[in-house]
């Protein structure tokens, strides 16, 4: 039921389709747009907003244990804001993203976004080659479509998950989210 709400609204908005088809020309393995910028899209629709960049950046998330380098994913994300001239790109492999989190080595993309912090923000979006809309949400969509903020359950730190949900000031944002502080 959400499955296929969230991709007539994905398919609705012109500005995501487009991102979609740049991040899918530069073919990278298990590669999605992902977090905020889905998260906040949908969101807004449901606040009743008129589509608004709400998100400080676009979520590249893809995973290649062959090159996990950070320096690629910056020569990547160049190469999207020279492409776009939109500076928000944001690109990480998920391949060495458990050093940054004190984690155990992610085994793909799907497995990294099952860890994210909160259940809403772990979806992610690509575009297949016959042009078909593919989702990731690990979580489900339940919460994400009942606007509720709540922390994943593999996101351990309790602290650190209160601390960014009060500084990313969502309930401003969108007053009708529910927040769910355990």
């Amino acid at each position: 039921m959400y499955e296929e709400r969230l991709k007539r609204l994905i398919a609705d908005c012109e500005p995501l389709m487009s991102d979609l088809r740049t991040v899918r020309r530069l073919k990278l393995p298990d590669c999605y747009i992902a977090a905020g910028y889905i998260r906040n899209y949908v969101w807004d629709v449901l606040h009743g907003y008129r589509f608004r960049s709400r998100h400080d950046d676009i979520d590249v998330v893809y995973f290649d244990k062959e090159c996990c380098t950070e320096g690629r994913d910056m020569e990547l994300q160049s190469q999207l804001i020279e492409q776009t001239g939109n500076e928000r790109w944001s690109v990480k492999n998920q391949a060495r993203m458990h050093l940054r989190n004190g984690a155990m080595p992610y085994t793909s993309t799907l497995d990294a976004m099952s860890r994210w912090p909160e259940t809403a923000t772990a979806i992610g979006v690509r575009l297949t080659a016959c042009d078909e809309l593919e989702l990731y949400a690990p979580h489900g969509l339940d919460d994400l479509f009942s606007m509720v903020v709540r922390r994943g359950p593999f996101f351990a730190d309790r602290h650190d998950y209160l601390e960014r949900v009060h500084r990313k000031n969502w309930l401003v944002d969108w007053p009708l989210l529910t927040w769910i502080k355990d």
